[in-house]
């Protein structure tokens, strides 16, 4: 039995500030344009490419800053193995827009000192997601999630294996 793995996008903005925060200063523009360059590649195999030779590279240059790059590369690059229009990529590349949300509700939950139950809980985290809607902006590029909601259903296991599944268990 194969187990469907579900796809999961590091962020590459985290990922780049990471992999340069182990270079000096003069090294840092170089490898920043390579890794910028690889990334916005449209091909999922060339941009994995291009990783693989800057990864190779920084292994000489800087082995910290490789181990980094290297850690969960195959995750930064989610959103190209996805075949994602080059707009909404830009939008899902990145983990800002949720933590930004995140920070708004750890903001409006900070003074709370005694929770009583699961559910005050979540009247709380659904209050702050409430207050943060305020500053949320239309997703560039969403006019193409439907063709996002076609790619991961086509990764998604049929139902009936995962009924079949159920029930054996």
């Amino acid at each position: 039995m194969v187990a469907h793995a579900k796809p999961i996008q590091r962020c590459q903005i985290h990922k780049r500030r990471n992999v340069l925060d182990h270079l000096s200063d003069e090294q840092k523009p170089g490898v920043a344009k390579k890794l910028n360059a690889a990334y916005a590649l449209e091909d999922y195999a060339t941009a994995k490419q291009a990783l693989n030779a800057l990864h190779r590279e920084l292994m000489d240059l800087n082995p910290s800053a490789a181990r980094s790059l290297g850690e969960g590369m195959e995750e930064t690059l989610t959103v190209h193995r996805l075949h994602l229009p080059m707009k909404l990529r830009k939008t899902m590349a990145s983990t800002n827009v949720i933590e930004s949300a995140f920070s708004i509700v750890e903001h409006v939950c900070r003074n709370v000192k005694r929770w009583h139950g699961g559910d005050q809980r979540e009247r709380w985290v659904g209050s702050g997601l409430l207050v943060a809607e305020k500053q949320f902006r239309r997703v560039q590029g969403y006019q193409q999630i439907p063709a996002l909601i076609k790619e991961l259903e086509a990764l998604a296991p049929p139902k009936s294996g995962v009924v079949k599944r159920r029930k054996a268990s």
